[in-house]
């Protein structure tokens, strides 16, 4: 067995943090194209080996080069175009005990997915739904029982006071009229 072909029965996917994404290949000699997920956008190197969303495939990365929306990479096992073309959309992830510790106000996307939002009068306004980021800063996707679709909440300071991720919820004072 290769290493890509080993399973890790250690690895769950809720001790797992998604860090890029396969974009497909690059050349013809079975490089990938990596999107980094992580603020130093190269560190993704530096948590290798990575794997598959379930923990079932295992690659090592090797970064050869930057390019365009992120870098050219080798994965272990990866030998052809057509087998890194395979790959494309497959998300990356590392156990989160290899990942920095965050500052106090810093926070996994993964940990907040899934969180109760309340209002600052204890009101639930949703569940995080998804952690989006535009450029122009962060959002939550907030879903739930009274709204008509996903409202769009900004992670500031303002809009967002509070996060309890031991508690398992976010205090937010959302802009007049959203909700």
């Amino acid at each position: 067995m290769s290493e890509n072909d080993t399973p890790n029965s250690e690895i769950g996917p809720d001790t797992l943090i998604c860090v890029g994404a396969i974009a497909g290949s690059f050349g013809v000699r079975g490089e990938v194209r990596l999107k980094s997920f992580c603020a130093d956008p190269e560190a993704i190197g530096d948590y290798s080996p990575l794997s598959s969303e379930d923990g079932a495939t295992l690659w090592t990365v090797t970064l050869t080069r930057p390019i365009k929306n992120g870098f050219a990479a080798r994965l272990s096992g990866v030998e052809t175009k057509e087998e890194a073309d395979a790959l494309r959309g497959v998300r990356l992830h590392a156990p989160r005990d290899r990942l920095p510790a965050l500052p106090d106000d810093e926070y996994y996307h993964a940990d907040l997915i899934g969180l109760t939002v309340l209002d600052t009068g204890g009101t639930v306004l949703g569940r995080v739904k998804a952690v989006l980021d535009h450029g122009a800063g962060d959002l939550l996707e907030i879903t739930g029982p009274g709204l008509t679709g996903s409202v769009l909440l900004p992670f500031t300071l303002d809009a967002v006071p509070t996060v309890d991720l031991a508690g398992g919820r976010i205090i937010a004072d959302p802009p007049e009229g959203l909700f």
